[in-house]
């Protein structure tokens, strides 16, 4: 059972089942951009309030597109350029509450107004960064990091 929006379920809960819910859709799968695809997918439907959610892949040295839901994207970042070249160069979540206050931000969409970045790990090297993007300023929470970086670390073993 898909979990979504079910504000009845704490936000532990929430987040375990979504977990949980990766796990089992790319267990088998072995092609990392149908798993990206279906991540990417799972967060879209699982958040509110959200416009983009995706992922950027470290690719020579920077990080380029990869699966997302959302409009176009910017294509190709540098390591410690806006918030997911930060993220990716410190290799640690952020969360930007107001994105327009955020040094160097680089603006894909307009309508954005708060950003979560976590980095995607392996043996301790960024291969990625999960990025999601709000309308509404103050978007996430400490909660959603929490969550995202587990769902980021289950992600890892099937890409």
């Amino acid at each position: 059972m898909f979990v979504g929006n079910d504000y009845s379920l704490d936000g532990k809960v929430k987040y375990d089942q979504l977990v949980g819910q990766l796990d089992a859709l790319l267990t088998g799968e072995k092609n990392k951009y149908a798993n990206l695809s279906n991540a990417s997918a799972l967060l879209n439907q699982f958040f509110d309030q959200v416009n983009w959610a995706g992922f950027y892949l470290m690719e020579d040295g920077e990080l380029v597109l990869g699966p997302f839901q959302g409009l176009p994207a910017c294509i190709r970042i540098p390591l410690g350029r806006g918030v997911c070249g930060t993220a990716a160069k410190h290799k640690e979540s952020i969360i930007v509450p107001d994105v327009n206050a955020f040094p160097g931000h680089i603006a894909c969409d307009s309508a954005s107004q708060s950003e979560i970045v976590v980095p995607l790990m392996k043996n301790g090297v960024v291969i990625g960064v999960l990025d999601i993007d709000s309308p509404v300023l103050n978007r996430f929470t400490e909660e959603d990091r929490e969550g995202l970086e587990q769902f980021a670390k289950v992600l890892t073993k099937h890409i």
